[in-house]
């Protein structure tokens, strides 16, 4: 770690033990992620899921909407399927500020995603209501689907009884017989009393992290 010239001896003294645990947590993040991709992969998909999708093109208006599968959805080249749980539908009516924040930052980087998985946010709601959404936003290369009449979003936590969305993300993969399967689901609420299990999905925290003041309290806007 290269000394700066307007540290102090106590600077440079609590810089080094941080960096020591930033390695740490650097090859913990890489353990984890090595024991992620071990998850096995050997059961289709109990339900085969519909999911409802408008034209690629967000600006080229909502018809015509094709409804397929997950198994559909996967790509023949063996691309994994990403989708992010979007909070909108059932008792969430109005659109997640959060959700929004993190999906502003995906539709930039949708297209280097797509060098590797197909990557989409998924709602419980109204699928031409998310479509404006999207539009609004500005968004160009996110795919929009709506999960709505299936239990989808239930049958993998991010949708209580009531009702209530939960933020998460799901991956899938094709079996070689062609069978949608299930490979990782998380979420922000990881167990009771263990929140933030996505933030490594949003930069936003971890700038925030980089400050003296840190994240604080704060919550995004879909306004400021």
């Amino acid at each position: 770690m290269k000394e700066l010239p307007t540290e102090s001896p106590e600077y440079r003294k609590a810089r080094a033990e941080l960096l020591e645990a930033e390695i740490a947590l650097k090859e913990q993040r890489e353990r984890v992620a090595e024991m992620r991709r071990k998850l096995p992969r050997d059961t289709p998909l109990a339900t085969d899921y519909a999911l409802e999708e408008g034209p690629r093109d967000l600006a080229a208006g909502d018809e015509p909407v094709a409804r397929r599968s997950v198994s559909e959805l996967l790509d023949p080249s063996g691309k994994p399927l990403v989708l992010m749980h979007f909070m909108f539908g059932g008792k969430q009516e109005s659109f997640c500020p959060m959700c929004t924040m993190w999906a502003d930052g995906y539709d930039g980087v949708v297209p280097h995603l797509e060098q590797h998985v197909d990557f989409g946010v998924v709602v419980a709601g109204e699928l031409s209501a998310m479509r404006a959404h999207a539009r609004a936003r500005g968004w160009k290369n996110l795919r929009v689907f709506s999960s709505s009449g299936s239990s989808f979003k239930r049958d993998f936590g991010m949708e209580d009884e009531e009702g209530g969305q939960m933020p998460g993300v799901s991956v899938f993969v094709r079996g070689d017989d062609g069978s949608a399967r299930h490979f990782y689901t998380g979420g922000a609420l990881m167990a009771p009393g263990h929140f933030r299990g996505m933030d490594l999905l949003s930069p936003v925290w971890n700038f925030l992290d980089l400050t003296p003041e840190g994240r604080g309290e704060w919550f995004p806007a879909l306004a400021y």
